[in-house]
């Protein structure tokens, strides 16, 4: 009937043809592409499904199918294929897990794809430890390693970047090798230069800081020992790494690249990132064979009153002596990082990243594979969603990092890689390395991301309780879940929050388990004595599920600065009570006003825009553009200068900790700055530590900034 109606009039035959069929296909085709040019907003909000979108029954109704496709049986499977062999990065066996963790994401249809780097490496060549009484003339070798394991590819017990070198020396307990520790040994008359000291781990010390103190001390080597927690796992060993900082050390704040610029091995920005005397670790057993031969002094009454099970009567140094000697080598390896990207249908540009590292020093039950199975998971858990219809708004990324135990490198490199991308697209960043170690759970994260995390908890059942939730759990013991702050160095959320200032949550069942970094981290400890039932696994798959559909799915971005601005005046107090007036915080306490001011106002328009009915034409751009205050605010955080030091950490509120054993984990350059001007002039001191203030304070000032959207 249209082509008779209109076709006459166009002087055209009056019989529909081919020909006329064409004409008027590009006629509609013509009319269609000019309606949509001359009003691109518009047809914009016309074609999006915003008001499907909004529906909160919707989004519960995706939340509470994810929730009910948990599945114990196919966590515990995952995690048993990841285990069945050691994976230390770098080596054959990593790079199997690898290709199991990519056909995984490829098998639920996910864009998946490796991000690879070349970086600097350090394995074992040769180690060994004797003690020789000379008493009698007697030597004993002492066991360095869990015994049995090595015929199955298990790396010998090391530290990854120690220097190679060997020592024939008295032994000396220092303790934890604090700074403290060593007042102490100088009180009781001991000499430490050229021994070789033992200590345990611990102290709010790393790896690195022990040994680097032990060298300027004047000691030949070091042997650490980690407190057997049960008697069964004493005979393990905790590997780890010495090495100061993150990343690759060859491409230090740039990422590592096949063919890419890498500094020399004897390049200083390289040689300052490792220990200049060599360090093993020890089982507890071997340590106390060598700490029960010790005379002089007895070990300070401070000392021995926290000791779990070692028994410890002297501190040396000797009698005995140790016969020490370690060769390793630093080499050049390919490590791969695994990324599957389900996209976002309406903000494809802005990322919400889930990440959890892959590459273990043993079997990595624990660390890092219980995170690594739950990871898979919750993307079969997504893709599940998304035959049910369900897409994200935003799109999400899976990260499955490697060589985290050298030093969050594959993390680190992918960071500094992308690190544009991330400063201008990233959401957030959600981390899980141990997923479980034991009963509990814990998190950690940026202030602004504490309400959802209360929301979250409230909606997955405890795994340890009957029919109640991980946050009634708390509230029944009058206590709320205790968030901590991301100030350590410690898992792969540090190159995303201390670097590219990217909001961040860290998640895990349980603290400090028994066999930590040793060879009894395998799937079989964790089937008798982690979580034989793997609801703890369930549990924590469905708080960071939750949490990934919250921030990829809502409207307006889940994030309360309240929060922060309540967080950051607790951090002020603290301060203020530490120096005791001698240095003015008001610059601090008056960006904090600022602060709330800006956060009282944002909060006041996310509620305006999420009660919106009419949804204008102007919608989307008015929620776009409140969204990107939400999320570049913790930018602000950020400073080009980096701390004193440690300039690769940018991060003003929350960085790593330069102080022995301080309770202060905000403010890092403040804080640094406090302990490295304890020797100099009055004046000195307080114009350093006020400089820092103020740059905490221009910081604060920054994210109020973001906040209002506005030029001052």
């Amino acid at each position: 009937m249209l082509h008779n109606n209109i076709i006459p009039k166009m002087g055209l035959p009056s019989k529909p043809s081919f020909f006329s069929f064409i004409f008027i296909l590009t006629l509609f085709i013509l009319t269609l592409y000019n309606t949509l040019h001359r009003n691109p907003t518009a047809t914009a909000v016309s074609q999006a499904p915003i008001k499907h979108r909004n529906d909160k029954y919707d989004s519960l109704h995706y939340q509470n199918i994810f929730l009910s496709s948990a599945s114990n049986y196919t966590l515990s499977t995952y995690l048993r294929h990841l285990t069945l062999q050691p994976h230390l990065a770098g080596t054959p066996l990593s790079l199997r897990t690898t290709l199991y963790v990519k056909s995984h994401f490829d098998s639920l249809g996910l864009q998946t794809h490796l991000s690879n780097h070349t970086v600097l490496l350090s394995y074992p060549l040769f180690s060994s430890l004797q003690a020789r009484f000379l008493s009698n003339g007697s030597s004993v070798d002492l066991p360095l390693s869990e015994p049995g394991f090595s015929q199955n590819g298990v790396v010998e017990a090391y530290h990854a970047y120690s220097p190679s070198g060997s020592a024939l020396a008295e032994p000396v307990f220092l303790n934890f090798g604090r700074e403290q520790d060593y007042i102490a040994l100088r009180g009781l008359g001991v000499e430490v230069k050229g021994c070789i000291g033992i200590l345990r781990r611990g102290g709010g010390l790393s790896r690195n800081a022990v040994v680097e103190k032990a060298a300027a001390h004047g000691l030949a080597a070091v042997l650490m020992y980690t407190e057997g927690e049960k008697f069964k796992f004493r005979g393990g060993v905790e590997r780890g790494t010495v090495m100061k900082g993150l990343g690759d050390p060859l491409s230090p704040g740039w990422a590592g690249v096949g063919g890419g610029e890498k500094l020399r091995l004897n390049d200083p920005q390289v040689t300052e990132r490792f220990p200049a005397i060599p360090s093993l670790p020890l089982s507890s057993d071997t340590a106390e064979i060598i700490l029960r031969s010790l005379e002089g002094p007895r070990v300070p009454q401070e000392w021995s009153e926290n000791m779990n099970s070692t028994k410890i009567g002297r501190v040396g140094p000797g009698p005995i002596l140790l016969n020490f000697t370690y060769l390793g080598e630093k080499k050049m390896e390919i490590i791969h990082n695994v990324l599957a990207v389900i996209r976002g249908s309406e903000e494809p540009d802005r990322f919400l990243i889930l990440g959890n590292h892959r590459d273990a020093w043993t079997y990595g039950a624990v660390d890092p594979n219980s995170g690594t199975s739950v990871l898979l998971d919750i993307a079969r858990r997504f893709a599940l969603l998304m035959r049910l219809g369900w897409s994200p708004r935003r799109t999400i990324i899976f990260g499955s990092w490697d060589a985290e135990e050298f030093g969050m490198i594959g993390s680190t490199e992918w960071v500094e890689k992308n690190l544009v991308n991330l400063g201008s697209k990233a959401v957030a960043y959600l981390n899980v390395d141990c997923a479980v170690q034991g009963p509990g759970f814990f998190a950690g994260a940026t202030p602004q991301l504490d309400d959802l995390l209360f929301e979250v908890t409230k909606k997955v059942k405890d795994p340890d309780s009957e029919n109640i939730s991980i946050f009634e759990t708390y509230k029944v013991t009058n206590k709320t879940i205790d968030i901590q702050r991301l100030s350590g160095v410690d898992s792969d959320f540090a190159a995303f929050l201390q670097h590219a200032g990217v909001p961040s949550i860290d998640l895990y069942y349980g603290r400090d388990f028994p066999v930590y970094h040793t060879a009894f981290d395998s799937y079989d400890w964790m089937r008798n004595f982690g979580d034989p039932l793997f609801k703890r696994h369930v549990a924590v798959s469905g708080v960071w599920g939750l949490l990934a559909l919250h921030l990829a799915d809502d409207p307006i971005l889940p994030f309360n600065y309240l929060s922060y601005v309540a967080q950051l005046q607790e951090h002020t107090n603290t301060l203020s009570n530490f120096l005791e007036g001698h240095i003015s915080l008001r610059p601090i306490t008056l960006a904090i006003q600022d602060l709330r001011a800006a956060a009282e106002e944002i909060a006041k328009e996310a509620k305006k825009l999420s009660e919106d009915e009419t949804l204008d034409e102007f919608y989307v751009l008015k929620k776009r553009m409140l969204n990107d205050r939400l999320m570049f605010a913790e930018r602000g955080f950020l400073d080009a200068e980096g701390l004193h030091g440690l300039q690769w950490f940018k991060h003003l509120i929350y960085g790593p900790q330069t102080v022995d054993g301080s309770e202060m984990n905000f403010f890092p350059g403040v804080v640094g700055a406090i302990s490295r001007t304890m020797s100099m002039e009055k004046g000195q001191k307080q114009g350093a530590i006020q400089h820092e203030v103020w740059r905490v304070a221009r910081a604060i000032q920054r994210a109020a900034c973001v906040l209002k959207g506005g030029f001052s």
